[in-house]
């Protein structure tokens, strides 16, 4: 069989712990018999990025933003405990906020679907789709412990020397304080992604915010989005796909009733509780594909999960595990075909959706990992290993490839 051939540079970044050892076979097993690709390699282990001060993670953001096309595996955000693990320099911060940063991106999270694994919210028929707004807010915060009595201030200081400054609270006594900050540009740009998203996919639009608490900051987000709303609306018209502005409490209580089929646009914090939300609803996050889009066209494809840190630890005592790899081959062909159209390569294409049915209609059939199986119904008979899985993934793809 002739391999398919992309020419231009998918940027790899390797991950941490299980997911790891299923990136590889991944690769091994679904991409490499079929494909010949051109990737730029970056080592993201937490142990390499504290070798290189985390330039890694940097060096691999703008390669994204030279070559378009990017996936990433799952990687460690080192708390004190793997500090000590790991034995690493310091407690770096999340790789894929610095890619986030970096790329002023949007990530969009969207449910992987199949026939036997039902939604927990019995409402839910169609996918709800989080855009998480990726930049600035806590992710980018400054913070301080106060140690005592005294008064903590907000100051902003103009090129041209000028100050403003507001109180933010007066303490009695020891307590903490936090600086957080979004810039006009990019939540700008968020909305736009969301709107173009949205009407990419004819999908109704929703953004939600805290603006009667935060009337400046949260207001800020609300007027900018219905800004670029405004100046769409002749495009959302024509896709049929229709706006709300809600409050996140609101928002919340609604989507739990709501069938589905819509874009929820969140703020950077929201959407990073809300899309585990959504996906616990719809399954797992196991069951999520997630890509980072940029503003001027730049994709990162991703795991929407962790690294699985407890099935590796079995891995490495020479157990099989039953983890599941679905959101990791999803990364995968969401690259492929973003490099294929960008490359006008259809065939490259037409093996993404082609290996993305094959994972649905496997699981389909009744073989899945152990947490699959925990949701489906009806339930199998038995669960599969890792390699098991993907091994029955493989053989769906060959049969679906060898029937054209």
């Amino acid at each position: 069989m002739t391999k398919i051939t992309l020419p231009n540079i998918i940027v790899e970044m390797d991950g941490d712990e299980m997911t790891r050892v299923i990136w590889r076979m991944v690769k091994e097993k679904l991409l490499f018999p079929y494909l010949s690709l051109n990737l730029e390699a970056y080592d993201l282990h937490v142990s390499h990025r504290d070798e290189t001060d985390d330039q890694v993670t940097i060096e691999a953001a703008k390669a994204i933003q030279k070559h378009g096309v990017g996936v990433k595996c799952a990687t460690i955000t080192p708390d004190a405990g793997r500090v000590t693990e790991y034995n690493l320099k310091k407690a770096w911060k999340s790789p894929n906020g610095t890619i986030r940063a970096i790329l002023d991106g949007t990530v969009f999270r969207k449910p992987i679907m199949t026939r036997n694994i039902p939604p927990f919210v019995r409402t839910w028929k169609k996918p709800i789709v989080i855009g998480r707004h990726a930049f600035g807010d806590i992710y980018k915060s400054s913070e301080m412990i106060v140690p005592g009595a005294g008064e903590a201030k907000l100051v902003f200081t103009s090129e041209d020397g000028r100050t403003e400054e507001k109180t933010l609270a007066r303490f009695e006594g020891p307590g903490v304080t936090m600086g957080i900050f979004n810039t006009e540009k990019s939540i700008r740009s968020f909305a736009k992604a969301c709107i173009h998203y949205a009407g990419d996919q004819s999908m109704d639009l929703w953004f939600a915010a805290k603006d009667t608490i935060s009337k400046t900051y949260h207001a800020r987000f609300r007027d900018i989005f219905q800004e670029e709303i405004d100046s769409a609306k002749e495009r959302l018209d024509e896709a049929g796909s229709s706006y709300r502005y809600l409050l996140i409490d609101d928002a919340v209580a609604q989507i739990i009733k709501h069938e589905g089929g819509l874009l929820w646009a969140c703020m950077n914090y929201d959407g990073d509780v809300f899309s585990d939300m959504v996906a616990a609803g719809f399954g797992s996050l196991g069951m999520m594909s997630s890509v980072l889009v940029s503003p001027d066209g730049k994709y990162e494809y991703e795991a929407a999960h962790g690294t699985v840190r407890r099935h590796f630890m079995e891995h490495q005592k020479g157990n099989p595990t039953s983890t599941n790899s679905v959101a990791t081959i999803f990364a995968w062909t969401g690259a492929i075909r973003k490099r294929g159209q960008f490359d006008d390569v259809p065939e490259a294409i037409d093996f993404a959706d082609k290996l993305e049915a094959a994972v649905v209609q496997t699981i389909e059939n009744g073989n899945m990992t152990k947490d699959l199986r925990l949701l489906a119904d009806p339930k199998p008979e038995r669960w599969l290993t890792t390699e098991e899985f993907l091994d029955a993934v493989a053989d769906t793809l060959e049969q679906s490839l060898s029937s054209k």
